[in-house]
């Protein structure tokens, strides 16, 4: 298996979401080093609008890949407030960047956002080894 990438500073959703909370209530949002090894080549990716809220484990947009269209889910509450744009000409940034030039969005956290199903880094390591 190869080794992959879990920074400690961020919170790991089950279902290969990743979140940053910063002390503001806004968050950011990506997908996992894991995920995007198990997706192949990021080709394409299809995210929300800048205004559009989501509830922890909705779905908020796809990643399309050589391999398959895979369906991206939200690690916690809250309300888009920008999306990558860089993306849209850029999709391989969630290859090699997945938690810095390849996040997906911020968030504005919603004021009960529940992080009850989030994973430290460790636990989320353990889920997929």
């Amino acid at each position: 298996m190869s080794e992959f990438t879990f920074p400690a500073d961020v919170l790991y959703h089950p279902e290969h979401t990743w979140v940053l909370i910063n002390d503001d209530n806004t968050a950011v949002v990506g997908i996992t080093d894991f995920a995007q090894d198990q997706l192949g080549e990021v080709a394409f990716v299809d995210l929300p609008s800048a205004d559009d809220h989501f509830d922890v484990g909705e779905e908020f947009g796809s990643v399309e890949s050589i391999k398959a269209v895979s369906s991206l889910y939200m690690p916690i509450s809250g309300t888009v407030t920008e999306v990558n744009e860089g993306l849209e000409d850029a999709p391989e940034d969630v290859n090699t960047s997945p938690y810095k030039e390849g996040w997906m969005l911020r968030i504005a956290l919603d004021a009960d956002a529940d992080k009850s199903q989030l994973l430290s880094h460790e636990d989320y390591a353990a889920k997929i080894r």
